[in-house]
């Protein structure tokens, strides 16, 4: 609650949930639609005085009831062709995300960063065990 108070006192927008990545010592926001540019402020100015207070990497990802979107969001700015979610029989869901060929680098992160982190929120909203780029 704490981080959520901060973020929205510095940025003046909604936050709809936070998620702490202690792996990557990383704090990422779900804001509304439409408000991601809001909370990260120009030049990024926001991100860099949260980051400063918090002593912690700040992403923020725009939250969307649509599966599909959130994945979107989630892997901004690579350009994502198509999401496919497979229940497979082990109980397990996996999540296929099809990106440009040229964004693959861009999808995945720096040491898998940005696939952890959709793992991270795709697991609490929707029960996905893996998300794999592809």
């Amino acid at each position: 609650m704490r981080y959520i108070s901060i973020f929205q006192d510095l940025t003046g927008v909604t936050v709809k949930d936070c998620i702490v990545d202690h792996d990557n010592n990383t704090i990422i926001y779900l804001v509304n639609p439409g408000e991601a540019g809001i909370a990260i402020g120009k030049n990024g100015i926001n991100i860099k005085k949260t980051r400063k207070i918090l002593g912690k990497n700040i992403e923020v990802v725009e939250y969307s009831d649509d599966f599909t979107q959130l994945v979107k969001n989630i892997f901004l700015p690579a350009r994502v062709h198509s999401v496919k979610k497979v229940n497979h029989p082990n109980k397990r869901v996996v999540v296929y995300v099809n990106v440009h060929p040229q964004d693959k680098g861009l999808a995945i992160g720096r040491n898998g960063r940005n696939v952890q982190k959709a793992k991270l929120i795709l697991k609490r909203y929707y029960d996905v065990d893996n998300v794999v780029v592809v």
